[in-house]
């Protein structure tokens, strides 16, 4: 199976293209044909992209990355941290 890896932009370009077919009376069938998705991805898309705007999409994924360096910056400083509590308790 091959993964086509659409960008945000993309994504957000086929949900809008499946609302029109929706507004227009297309089955859900017929919609996922014409973008081609599958349903799974096409839920999976909506959720996460539903509603959002291409400007709001590229934030949204820079402030994913800036979260999980945040996360992993308190990560290495909790680990330091209880590692000089372990070395000024004498416990090595």
């Amino acid at each position: 199976m091959v993964k086509k890896g659409y960008s945000p932009e993309q994504i957000i370009g086929k949900l809008r293209e499946a609302e029109i077919l929706f507004n227009q009376g297309a089955t859900l069938g017929v919609v996922l044909k014409k973008i081609g998705v599958s349903d799974n991805s096409y839920y999976r898309w909506r959720k996460e992209y539903g509603g959002l705007t291409v400007d709001q999409a590229q934030r949204l994924k820079q402030l994913e990355v800036e979260n999980s360096r945040l996360k992993r910056l308190v990560a290495d400083l909790s680990l330091d941290n209880a590692i000089l509590k372990e070395a000024s308790r004498g416990n090595f």
